[in-house]
């Protein structure tokens, strides 16, 4: 858990192209299913650079929401796309600068596998929100469905068999149903349910989801910055030709994420 050597977030724009544009479409599956009212005080821990924020911001009508994230880079490229009633701290998740109960619902975006410790962070956001609230989050099926990441560690492990060791699969316990609702019970929440949400990727082409990969954002782009030119030529090689690519050139894949809810009692 936590952030391996290699695991750089940062730069928003770049995060934003790799994972980001996906990310915000299973946030708007995810806040539309927990179909809570308007005027609620939100809190979004590990806000990154804010795709679930914005969506809270324009679908929920909240009365406030509160993005939280350790990293001040995330927190510009989100401060630029917000709404106006959307604010951001830099803030550790495991200490939470909040006071008791003093938030409605509190959700995670993409974001349980990267706090450390996850346990620590899930009993937090439960002290931060009000009995009777809402503590909702959302992780990468990295271990099966998230498309684009198997593809691509299928990839480099054929090419490089170390790469296997660094797969987020292999290193995220938090991306399947067990760990999730034990986690959400595990921190004293009731009434808790994992289910997954689907959402297409469809890649215009194969540079466009390529490209992203030598960001440096995230453990993919982190791995694929420490090889020599000659290697990252393979990997890409064997990549492009292991992808289902329609006719105009064109890359459809599916990610699938896990939700996990509760209720503090």
């Amino acid at each position: 858990m936590g952030h391996g050597p290699s695991d750089v977030w940062a730069e928003g724009g770049a995060y934003e192209r790799y994972m980001g544009r996906w990310s915000r479409r299973v946030a708007e599956v995810f806040v539309d299913r927990l179909g809570v009212p308007a005027g609620l005080r939100w809190l979004d821990v590990g806000c990154g650079t804010g795709a679930l924020t914005a969506v809270v911001a324009a679908r929920c009508r909240p009365r406030a929401v509160l993005g939280l994230d350790r990293s001040p880079g995330f927190l510009r490229a989100a401060r630029d796309a917000a709404p106006a009633q959307a604010r951001f701290a830099v803030a550790d998740a495991s200490a939470l600068p909040v006071r008791d109960a003093s938030f409605d619902t509190v959700v995670s975006g993409l974001a349980l596998n990267f706090l450390e410790p996850p346990g620590t962070a899930v009993a937090e956001a439960a002290r931060a929100v009000r009995p009777g609230g809402l503590v909702a989050a959302y992780v990468w099926d990295y271990a099966g469905g998230m498309a684009l990441l198997r593809h691509f560690w299928a990839a480099a492990a054929a090419v490089d068999p170390a790469a296997a060791a660094l797969d987020e699969g292999r290193r995220f316990a938090l991306c399947r149903p067990g760990p999730l609702h034990a986690l959400w019970t595990a921190a004293g929440l009731d009434e808790v349910t994992v289910a997954p949400v689907e959402v297409p990727t469809v890649f215009g082409g194969f540079e466009d989801l390529w490209e992203p990969f030598l960001s440096g954002q995230g453990p993919a782009p982190g791995y694929v910055a420490t090889l020599t030119p000659a290697a990252r030529d393979r990997l890409r090689t064997r990549l492009a030709a292991t992808l289902p690519t329609g006719p105009d050139g064109s890359v459809s894949l599916t990610a699938r994420a896990w939700t996990v809810r509760g209720v503090r009692p």
